[in-house]
């Protein structure tokens, strides 16, 4: 996660999420509606953020 907009932050958009997970914003999108994406945080009507540590336990989970 070398993106200087993003690395001292802890949350991450759902685009942003998605490209780092290498799918699309679409099926992110579809994810979080879903509530199968982790870490999203659903803030007022139409705005989720995803967790960066979320994110980031996700793929060390995919490495073993």
């Amino acid at each position: 996660m070398a993106d200087k907009r993003i690395e001292n932050r802890l949350t991450l958009s759902v685009e942003e999420a998605s490209t780092i997970l290498g799918i699309s914003r679409n099926l992110g999108y579809s994810l979080a509606r879903e509530g199968k994406l982790p870490g999203c945080i659903k803030l007022g009507q139409k705005r989720i953020v995803v967790s960066k540590a979320a994110i980031e336990n996700l793929l060390e989970a995919g490495k073993n």
